[in-house]
C-alpha cells in the first residue's frame, strides 16, 4: 500500500473517532438538560447534602448552579450550632438564590420546626434515640417538648417500668392511681432518651418511645415474636408494670397490656391484689394491632373458668333458694352456693308494679327463686321470685346456657382501652 493510501486511511480514521467524541458530548449535554440544574427563591425550605464545614461556613449541595452557602449565626438552631457530617442531609432555607459571589444564600436558624420534622423523620426512618424533655404530665402520660417549638407524647405503657412503678403497688385502687400521677409529675424537667414510635405532621402528632431504648436488647427478639406471633398464641411472660387498669407485661420481647378484666375469672378492681413487678406469668394474645405497637394479652384465658363448673347442676327453669345480698333500684342481687350470683330484676319480682324492690325483699333473708337465664358472659344467674309463687314457667327458649362469643380469633373488646393507654389519647389531652 502507498504512503498517499495511508494518509488517506488514517484521515478516515481520525474524523470518525472525533464524529463519535463529538457525538458523546452531545449525548451527555442532552442528558444534562433533562435535569437542569435548580433554582430557587427566598422562602423555600429545601433538603440539601453538607459538602463541607469549617469555622465560619457550611457548605452544602442543594442541586443547584452553584453550591449554597451557611454563615455566621444562621448556622446555629435554638442558639446551638447543629451537629452533622459530611455527606448527611440537612434542611436549610433560601435566603437569596445568588448572591455577587454567585452563591445560594441559606439559613438553617430559620428553618425552625419544619428542619425539627425533618430530623425526626431521619430519626425513624434510621432507628436513632432523639432527647426530649417533660414539661407536662396527665394521666396518660408525659407531654415532652422535642425542639423547634414541637411537642410530643410518651404514654405511660412507654416510659420504663422502674421510673414509675415500684416493685410493689398499693392495694387501694384509688391511691394506686395517685402514686402513679405523682410520678409522672416529678418527671417534669426531666430530659429523656426516646424512640419515635409514630410521627404524623398533619395531626401535628409524635408518639415516643423510652421502652424502646431501655429495652434495646429486646429489639430483635421481639422482631423475631412478631414473626410467628398470632392472636391465640400463649407465651411466657414478664410482669413489668402494674397500673390500676392492668398490668403491662413482656412476652418475649413484645411489650402489651393484660387489661384488669383479663387478669382472672373472678372481678379484679385492683392489679396489685394479683401481680406485682418481676412475676413470671403465661399469657395468651388476644388482640395484636399496628405491627405490634398495641398488643393485649390475657391471663384468665389460658386457665378454666371455674364458674362453668358452678353452673353445670342448673338449669333455665328450676326453682332454687338463694340470699339477698344487695338490693338496688333495679332489682335484688341474690347468692346462690359460693361464688354463684343471680339478679332478680324489679320485673321479675311480683305480678303487681313495683317502685321500690325493698317493699319486696329484705337482705340478708332466703327466698325461692326460678332460674329464668344463666349468662356465662355475664357470669351470674337470672332469677325470678313472681314466676315461684305463681308457679309460672321460665320464659320461652331460654333453655339453654347463654355464651358470648370469645373466640381468640375475634378483635378484643380491650383493644379500644388499650389505644388510649398506648397514644391514642384526644388532642385535649396530648396537649396538641
Amino acid at each position: 500500500m502507498g504512503k498517499k493510501a495511508k494518509r488517506k486511511i488514517k484521515f478516515q480514521v481520525q474524523f470518525v473517532t472525533k464524529d463519535i467524541k463529538v457525538e458523546r458530548e452531545l449525548t451527555e449535554y442532552l442528558a444534562a438538560l433533562k435535569t437542569p440544574p435548580r433554582t430557587f427563591n427566598r422562602g423555600q425550605i429545601i433538603t440539601g447534602k453538607l459538602v463541607g464545614v469549617s469555622k465560619a461556613e457550611l457548605l452544602i449541595d442543594v442541586g443547584g448552579r452553584a453550591e449554597g452557602v451557611v454563615v455566621g449565626r444562621e448556622m446555629k438552631l435554638e442558639g446551638e450550632r447543629i451537629d452533622k457530617e459530611i455527606g448527611e442531609d440537612i434542611l436549610v432555607y433560601v435566603i437569596k438564590g445568588e448572591n455577587e459571589k454567585g452563591q445560594i444564600e441559606l439559613s438553617i436558624r430559620r428553618t425552625g420546626s419544619a428542619r425539627k420534622w425533618h430530623d425526626l423523620r431521619e430519626a425513624q426512618t434510621s432507628d436513632k434515640s432523639v432527647f426530649v424533655k417533660a414539661v407536662e404530665a396527665n394521666t396518660g402520660g408525659l407531654i415532652v417538648d422535642a425542639g423547634g417549638g414541637l411537642r410530643g407524647f410518651v404514654p405511660t405503657s412507654q416510659l420504663d417500668a422502674n421510673r414509675i412503678y415500684s416493685a410493689t403497688s398499693s392495694s387501694d385502687k384509688t391511691q394506686a392511681t395517685q402514686e402513679l400521677q405523682a410520678k409522672l409529675a416529678g418527671l417534669i424537667g426531666e430530659t429523656i432518651e426516646v424512640k419515635i414510635i409514630e410521627i404524623d405532621r398533619e395531626k401535628n402528632r409524635v408518639i415516643f418511645s423510652e421502652k424502646m431504648v431501655t429495652s434495646g436488647a429486646d429489639i430483635e427478639l421481639r422482631k423475631e415474636t412478631l414473626q410467628h406471633a398470632k392472636v391465640g398464641d400463649g407465651l411466657e411472660a414478664e410482669v413489668t408494670g402494674v397500673a390500676p387498669f392492668g398490668l403491662f407485661v413482656n412476652a418475649q420481647g413484645l411489650e402489651g397490656l393484660v387489661h384488669l378484666s383479663e387478669i382472672s375469672w373472678d372481678k379484679v378492681t385492683n392489679p396489685a391484689d394479683h401481680y406485682k413487678v418481676n412475676d413470671k406469668i403465661k399469657v395468651q394474645i388476644i388482640g395484636i394491632q399496628d405491627d405490634g405497637k398495641r398488643v393485649a394479652y390475657s391471663i384468665k384465658r389460658l386457665q378454666l373458668d371455674p364458674w362453668d363448673d358452678l353452673v353445670k347442676d342448673y338449669k333455665v327453669g328450676q326453682v332454687v333458694e338463694g340470699e339477698v345480698t344487695k338490693i338496688a333500684e333495679y332489682g335484688a342481687f341474690v347468692r346462690i352456693g359460693d361464688g354463684l350470683n343471680g339478679l332478680v330484676h324489679i320485673s321479675e319480682l311480683s305480678e303487681k308494679l313495683v317502685r321500690d324492690p325493698h317493699d319486696i325483699v329484705q337482705e340478708a333473708k332466703p327466698y325461692k327463686l326460678m332460674i329464668i337465664s344463666i349468662s356465662r358472659e355475664d357470669r351470674h344467674l337470672g332469677l325470678s321470685l313472681k314466676r315461684v309463687k305463681k308457679g309460672g314457667e321460665a320464659p320461652t327458649g331460654a333453655g339453654k346456657l347463654e355464651r358470648k362469643s370469645d373466640s381468640v380469633g375475634s378483635v378484643a373488646p380491650e383493644m379500644e382501652a388499650l389505644k388510649e393507654i398506648l397514644g391514642e389519647e384526644s388532642e385535649e389531652e396530648s396537649g396538641k
